[in-house]
């Protein structure tokens, strides 16, 4: 049961979210040639200040991350 977790800084809509949320399920199930049902998304705010901390450092030392930023902090 794949699940697709989402991390942005906070600012867009609940409508914005599951616009993407559903685009992300659209294209992991056609991709990965399994139902809707098997996929669960989640979007979570992440404030500007704790970036680095939460998600840019753990991006970087994660070999898990297929698609590294193309930022540096």
């Amino acid at each position: 049961m794949p699940h697709i977790t989402v991390q942005m800084y906070p600012g867009r809509s609940g409508e914005l979210k599951k616009e993407l949320a559903e685009a992300l399920l659209e294209a992991a199930s056609k991709t990965l040639g399994r139902e809707k049902a098997h996929f669960s998304v989640s979007v979570e705010d992440v404030p500007q200040e704790e970036w680095k901390n939460r998600v840019y450092d753990k991006v970087l030392v994660d070999r898990n991350t297929v698609i590294q930023p193309g930022y540096q902090m």
